[in-house]
C-alpha cells in the first residue's frame, strides 16, 4: 500500500491507509450490520405493538379522559430517556385535531433540575416539580431504560399521591418499575439492547399520541351530540 500523501486526513491516522479491496470489505460489513439492526428493530417494534395493543388502547382512553378535563402531560427521564421525554412532550403539542395539549418536560429546564439536585438531592428532581406544578387531572409519563431510576420512581410515587394518571416505559424485565404500585400503565420493552429499547419506546409514545387523540376526538363528538 502506498503511504498517505502529506496533508490528507489519512496522513494523520496511526494505521495504514486501507486499500480499495479493504474498503469494499469494510463497507460490505457495515451494510450487512446495518440491515441486520434495522430488521431487528422493526421486528421488535412490531412484536411489542402487537403484544401491548390492548393495554395501549386502554391507556390512551384514560389519557383522553384527562385531556378532556383540561389535564396536562408531564414527562420525565434521565440521559437518553430525557430526550425521549422532551420529544414526547413536543409531540402532544401537535395534535392532528388542532387542539394542543398542555405539556411540560420536567427534565428540560436545567435551572430547576440543577437547583433541586444541588439543594435537595437528584432523586427528587422530578417529584418536587410534580408536587409544585401538577393537579389531580394531569398525567405523568416517565421513561427509564433499566426501570430502576430512583428519581423516576420518586416522580411516580408523588404523581400517584396527587391523583395523576401515571404511565411508565421501561426495558429489560421492567426493573423496579415493574414492582411499583404507583404506575397505572406500564409498558416494558423486552430486549437486552438499550438501543432497541429506546427506539421501541419512541414507537410506543407515538402510538399513544395517535390513539389518545383518536379517543379524544370521539369523546368530543359524543359530548356535542349529547
Amino acid at each position: 500500500m502506498k503511504p498517505a500523501s502529506a496533508g490528507t486526513v489519512a496522513s494523520f491516522r496511526p494505521f495504514p491507509h486501507p486499500s480499495p479491496a479493504d474498503s469494499r470489505s469494510v463497507f460490505a460489513e457495515i451494510e450487512r450490520s446495518t440491515a441486520a439492526m434495522a430488521a431487528e428493530a422493526a421486528s421488535l417494534r412490531e412484536e411489542t405493538l402487537i403484544r401491548l395493543a390492548d393495554r395501549l388502547i386502554s391507556c390512551a382512553s384514560a389519557m383522553a379522559i384527562r385531556f378532556g378535563l383540561g389535564g396536562r402531560l408531564f414527562t420525565f427521564g434521565n440521559g437518553g430517556s430525557s430526550t425521549d421525554a422532551l420529544a414526547a412532550a413536543q409531540l402532544f403539542l401537535q395534535p392532528p385535531s388542532g387542539r394542543p395539549i398542555a405539556t411540560t418536560c420536567l427534565a428540560a429546564e436545567p435551572s430547576l433540575v440543577t437547583a433541586l439536585a444541588n439543594d435537595v438531592g437528584f432523586e427528587v428532581v422530578f417529584a418536587r416539580q410534580l408536587a409544585a406544578l401538577s393537579e389531580p387531572t394531569d398525567i405523568a409519563l416517565g421513561l427509564s431504560t433499566s426501570g430502576d431510576s430512583e428519581n423516576v420512581l420518586r416522580g411516580f410515587e408523588e404523581a400517584s399521591r396527587r391523583g395523576l394518571l401515571t404511565i411508565g416505559f421501561a426495558g429489560y424485565d421492567g426493573g423496579r418499575m415493574a414492582e411499583c404500585d404507583a404506575i397505572d400503565h406500564l409498558f416494558v420493552i423486552q430486549s437486552p439492547s438499550v438501543h432497541r429499547i429506546q427506539e421501541t419506546q419512541t414507537t410506543l409514545y407515538h402510538a399513544l399520541w395517535e390513539l389518545s387523540q383518536y379517543a379524544l376526538a370521539r369523546q368530543t363528538r359524543r359530548d356535542r351530540v349529547g
